[in-house]
């Protein structure tokens, strides 16, 4: 499954609910992104999501 080799972030499950308020499970699925970051120096190549690709451009 996609997780983020940052944070370990996963998939969340919670429901979908129409307007009559019927309550149908869904699966709330992370944004990951092939990303190059550089750590510790060197070049490398990770699946993360994009809050953590944004976090990283801030710094």
């Amino acid at each position: 499954m996609a997780q983020c080799e940052m944070c370990g972030k996963t998939a969340q499950f919670g429901f979908h609910v129409s307007h009559s308020m019927r309550h149908v499970k869904r699966q709330f699925k992370v944004n990951i992104q092939r990303a190059t970051i550089i750590q510790n120096g060197r070049r490398r190549k990770v699946k993360i999501c994009t809050r953590c690709l944004r976090t990283l451009s801030k710094a």
